[in-house]
C-alpha cells in the first residue's frame, strides 16, 4: 500500500507527487483520462500532424515560480522557447501593443506612455523574484523578508491603483492600457478588480523577465518531464483509473486531490461535515470558456506590425471594449465581441505543424455553462484584426464551456480557473479556513487550482499542500524546495 496517492494528474497533481517521491514516500497518482496531463496536454485535434494544446499553451511560469525555478524543466529536457513578443494587443487601424521581452522595446513602442509603461513595471521587473514570491504564496505565509519588502508594498501598489477609477491617470494614449487590460483579463472577471489587477501585473512583469515560455513539441512536455521524474523515484500512475469513492483510499495515510471543491463532495459524499460541506456549496464557479482550434495553411496575416512575432495575443479591442465584454460574461451574457486569447506556437515552433502550415488556437470568455458554438465569433474577431484569415481554415474544432468537463471534470461548467477569481476566494480558496489544503477528513488534502495562490501552471498549489502533508502527517520538516535543490545539485555531480 502507497505512503500517499495523488487524485488527478495536472500539474499540480504531480508537483505534489514528485516532492512526496523525492522526500522518500511510496506514491501513487490516479488519473481518471488515458493520458495524463489535465489542462495542460497537447493532442491533435483538428487534422493530423498539428499539434494543439488543450488548455494551457503559454507558460510565463514555467520559468518563474518557485517550484519550477527549483525542479528546472530545462534540466529534464524540456525545450523551453521564448517568443520575442510575449503578448501582443491588436487595435483597429494596423495599431498594437507589443509587450516585447525587453522592458526597453516594449517602451520605446508605447510613444507618449512609454515612459509611463516604464514606471509601473520596472520595480516589479528588476526585483521579480519578490513579485513572484508574494503571488505565488499560499497567502497565509507571504514572505515578508526585508529585502522584499519595497518590491511587495509597490505590487501592492500598483494592484490597488489599477483596480480603482485612478487606472487610466498613468497613461494619455490607447494602447498602453489596452496592452495592461488584455493581460488583466486573463483572470475571467471585470480587469478592474484586485484580482485581475494582481493577475496583469504578475504576468506583464514575467513578459519582460524570460517571456511567455511556449514548450517546444506543447505543453505536455511539461508534464511528462514531471512524471518521468516521479517514476524514476519509484512513483506510479495509473491511468483511466477515475475515482469515485474517497473510501478506496482509507487505508493510505495521506491523499491529495487535484479535483475541483465539486468533484470533492462528490467522491466525499457524506463524509464531509457539514459546516465545511455547505462552505464548499457556497464556492462560486466563474466565467467560462469555448476553445476553437483551428488548423491553418500559412501564418495568420496581422495587419499590425509586430504581432506576427507574438507567441500569445488578446484580441478584444480598447481598455472599454474589455470590461464591456467582461461585464457581460459576469451578467450571464455573450458578449458580440468576446474577450479572445489567441496562440500561434509557430512563431517558435515549427514542429507544431506540417510544414508551410500553422496551427492556431484560441479561447474566447463566455458565461458558465454555454451551450453556444463561439466559432463564428472568434473568427469575426480575429478577422477584425487580420483581415484574411479566413479563407486559410484548413479546419476547426470546438469545444464549447458546456462540454469542457468532458474533457476535464474540474472545468465545472467550463470555468478553467477552478473557481471565480473574486477578492474573497481568492484568499478563501475554496473555504475560509487558516489551512486552506487541509480539508476536515483526516489526511485528506485539496491540491487543485481551487487552493492557493490559484490557477496557472506553477506547481504551486502541489507545492504548499505536499509542504503541509509531509509536516503534518509525516513529521518531515524539510521544505520541499530544498528537496528539488538537493537532487538537481546531484544531477550537476
Amino acid at each position: 500500500m502507497a505512503d500517499a496517492v495523488v487524485v488527478g494528474s495536472g500539474p499540480n497533481g504531480l508537483a505534489a507527487a514528485v516532492i512526496l517521491a523525492r522526500a522518500g514516500l511510496d506514491v501513487e497518482v490516479y488519473e481518471a483520462a488515458d493520458g495524463i496531463g489535465g489542462g495542460c496536454r497537447t493532442g491533435d485535434v483538428t487534422l493530423p500532424g498539428f499539434h494543439h494544446d488543450l488548455c494551457a499553451g503559454a507558460h510565463p511560469m514555467a520559468v518563474a515560480s518557485p517550484f519550477f525555478r527549483a525542479f528546472d524543466l530545462e534540466a529534464h529536457g524540456v525545450e523551453l522557447l521564448a517568443p520575442q513578443v510575449s503578448y501582443a494587443h491588436p487595435l483597429d487601424g494596423g495599431r498594437a501593443g507589443l509587450a516585447w521581452r525587453d522592458l526597453g522595446n516594449t517602451v520605446d513602442g508605447l510613444g507618449r506612455d512609454g515612459a509611463a509603461w516604464r514606471r509601473l513595471f520596472e520595480p516589479l521587473v528588476r526585483h521579480w523574484t519578490h513579485t513572484v514570491g508574494l503571488a505565488m504564496s499560499d497567502f497565509r505565509h507571504p514572505p515578508l523578508q526585508p529585502a522584499a519588502l519595497p518590491t511587495e508594498l509597490a505590487f501592492a501598489l500598483r494592484a490597488l491603483e489599477q483596480s480603482t477609477p485612478l487606472w487610466n491617470l498613468r497613461f494619455r494614449e490607447d494602447i498602453a492600457p489596452a496592452l495592461l487590460t488584455g493581460v488583466a483579463t486573463h483572470a475571467i472577471i471585470p480587469p478592474r478588480a484586485i484580482p485581475a489587477a494582481g493577475a496583469g501585473l504578475l504576468l506583464g512583469t514575467l513578459a519582460h523577465v524570460r517571456g511567455w515560455i511556449i514548450p517546444k513539441g506543447g505543453s505536455q512536455a511539461i508534464v511528462d518531464a514531471l512524471a518521468e521524474d516521479l517514476k524514476q523515484h519509484g512513483g506510479r500512475i495509473i491511468t483511466g483509473h477515475r475515482v469515485d469513492s474517497i473510501d478506496e483510499f482509507d487505508d493510505v495515510r495521506a491523499v491529495l486531490l487535484d479535483i475541483a471543491p465539486a468533484e470533492l463532495q462528490r467522491i466525499a459524499a457524506d463524509r464531509l461535515p457539514g459546516r465545511y460541506n455547505r462552505a464548499l456549496d457556497r464556492f462560486r464557479y466563474g466565467g467560462a470558456v469555448c476553445k476553437v482550434d483551428f488548423a491553418l495553411s500559412g501564418p495568420v496575416p496581422w495587419q499590425a506590425p509586430g504581432c506576427d512575432r507574438a507567441g500569445t495575443l488578446h484580441l478584444v479591442g480598447t481598455r472599454a471594449e474589455a470590461v464591456a465584454a467582461e461585464k457581460a460574461v459576469a451578467a450571464g451574457q455573450h458578449a458580440e465581441r468576446p474577450y479572445t486569447i489567441a496562440i500561434q506556437p509557430g512563431v517558435v515552433d515549427p514542429t507544431r505543424a506540417p510544414a508551410g502550415k500553422h496551427t492556431f488556437y484560441t479561447y474566447c470568455h463566455v458565461p458558465n455553462g454555454s451551450t453556444r458554438d463561439m466559432t463564428e465569433a472568434v473568427i469575426a474577431q480575429v478577422e477584425r484584426f487580420a483581415p484574411g484569415f479566413r479563407d486559410l481554415v484548413l479546419a476547426t474544432t470546438v469545444r464549447t464551456a458546456a462540454t469542457l468537463p468532458a474533457h476535464n471534470a474540474n472545468y465545472i461548467g467550463g470555468d478553467i480557473s477552478a473557481g471565480a477569481m473574486t477578492l474573497l476566494q481568492t484568499f478563501a480558496r475554496p473555504a475560509l479556513r487558516w489551512n486552506p489544503y487541509r480539508t476536515p477528513l483526516d489526511g485528506v488534502y485539496l491540491c487543485s487550482a481551487a487552493t492557493p495562490p490559484g490557477p496557472g501552471v506553477h506547481g504551486m498549489n502541489g507545492y504548499h499542500a505536499a509542504r503541509h502533508v509531509l509536516r503534518g502527517e509525516f513529521g518531515v520538516r524539510t521544505d520541499p524546495l530544498d528537496l528539488l535543490a538537493r537532487d538537481q545539485a546531484g544531477r550537476a555531480r
